[in-house]
């Protein structure tokens, strides 16, 4: 492995970095990017707020496209080894109730999987370990350490220990995946995009017989009030199976109607549950924990994506799918497109050079999602009309044709080369859109 370097800085003299790079937050982006960096042989410091294990907001449903990263990192992703894997995508609405599986793709899995993030996050941190990665639990970083003399962050300061000593580390090249707290980001002055989309989701877990379901399933009909006798929301619901007798079920809404400031989202998942039929399991007598919500930076809602030693991935950098609210996929890419950058940038000498490469990165970055986050725009704006969604659920739904095509598009599962026509148009639709 390799070993952290001795320099000077403005921060107070000469001083030993603690690693080569500092990565922030050990969510599904910072695990990738730190078990990435390890797999080099660089020093790599995994710094989290918490202790493992512990919850995170979130369906724990992972589509093709997260599993290939997983499959990427030698995870291994059996049920065996404690997933719950399904075979495509159930969607509900308008009457309509269709099983789509998940596309057959060269360049994709043809399955997807479950696991509660409580499990997950654990999980992930502790392969980035085996490679290599030094994790920190039970410190919260509080801001960006900078150089006095060129205002670049050279390490972060951090409060550690049960009785929260103030704790600096140092590094040349520091990853933020802080989740959208953003603390890094916000640091530096990088704000949230008004004129991007945001959504909020809110779930619990209930002991139900779907538990074993081989499907995700999606109920696209939302209902501001009484369902077909009040306005239709721009979101969804979901109920996902875990395999160990329970499901995780929860709704997301966007923030492309007034609903999103206005409204109680614990008494609208109260309400949805309601309708559905109560064999299913939701109620308060099955229901396992509180209601928990948290946002969904979308469709890089925060950039630039590097400034000053600071790489941007994963939520901290708004990288949520607008399509379908998907954030562990791209946290998990990003992450290791982060990492790349940092393994080059490190591999040249401090100054010009090593900004130059990485200075790549949003360019990577853009290159990777751009086109794809446009038209994810487009479509919320779309969504956002009640009239166009309520359109669009009565006549889109019953369409098969259609809605493969649909499912391809929001989980964006394509082949780039070699695909079918829908493939090929998609792949279009995303290279002529201008890079968000």
């Amino acid at each position: 492995m390799a070993m952290a370097t001795t320099r000077t800085d403005g921060v107070g003299g000469g001083s030993t970095t603690d690693a080569d790079v500092i990565v922030v937050g050990a969510g599904p982006g910072g695990s990738s990017a730190a078990y990435h960096l390890a797999s080099t042989g660089l020093d790599v410091l995994l710094v989290e707020k918490t202790t493992f294990p512990r919850e995170k907001v979130c369906g724990d449903g992972l589509t093709p496209r997260a599993v290939r990263s997983l499959v990427e990192m030698g995870i291994d992703t059996s049920p065996a080894a404690g997933w719950a894997r399904n075979k495509g995508l159930r969607i509900v609405g308008g009457g309509v109730r269709m099983e789509l599986p998940w596309p057959d793709l060269a360049s994709w899995p043809d399955y997807g999987l479950v696991r509660p993030r409580l499990d997950f996050d654990d999980l992930l941190a502790r392969h980035a370990v085996k490679a290599g990665a030094r994790l920190q639990e039970g410190t919260a970083v509080t801001g960006p350490l900078l150089d006095e003399r060129t205002g670049r962050v050279v390490g972060v300061l951090a409060r550690t220990g049960p009785d929260r000593e103030p704790v600096t580390y140092r590094a040349p090249l520091v990853i933020a995946a802080d989740g959208n707290s953003a603390r890094i980001a916000l640091a530096l002055g990088i704000r949230r995009r008004e004129d991007r989309p945001l959504g909020v989701a809110v779930r619990r877990y209930y002991r139900s017989p779907l538990t074993h379901d081989d499907h995700l399933e999606s109920h696209l009909e939302l209902w501001e009030g009484r369902p077909r006798e009040s306005r239709l929301l721009p979101g969804y619901g979901w109920i996902f199976g875990v395999g160990d007798g329970t499901s995780n079920v929860g709704l997301g809404l966007l923030n492309t109607t007034d609903a999103f400031q206005n409204t109680n989202y614990t008494d609208l998942l109260r309400r949805w549950l309601a309708a559905l039929p109560p064999e299913w399991g939701f109620t308060e007598d099955n229901a396992i924990g509180p209601v928990r919500g948290s946002a969904l930076p979308m469709g890089f809602n925060r950039t630039p994506h590097y400034r000053d030693g600071v790489l941007l991935v994963g939520d901290s950098g708004g990288m949520v799918n607008p399509f379908n609210g998907e954030g562990i996929a791209y946290a998990l890419e990003s992450g290791r497109y982060a990492a790349e950058v940092a393994v080059q940038a490190l591999a040249r000498a401090e100054g010009p050079a090593r900004e130059r490469a990485l200075g790549h990165y949003p360019a990577m970055i853009r290159a990777q999602y751009g086109g794809y986050y446009t038209l994810g725009r487009y479509f919320v704006q779309l969504i956002g009309n009640p009239t166009i969604m309520a359109l669009g659920t009565k006549y889109g739904l019953p369409r098969p044709t259609l809605m493969r095509f649909v499912l391809k598009i929001m989980a964006n599962l394509t082949d780039p080369r070699g695909g079918d026509a829908m493939d090929r148009l998609i792949n279009a639709m995303t290279r002529l859109a201008p890079a968000a």
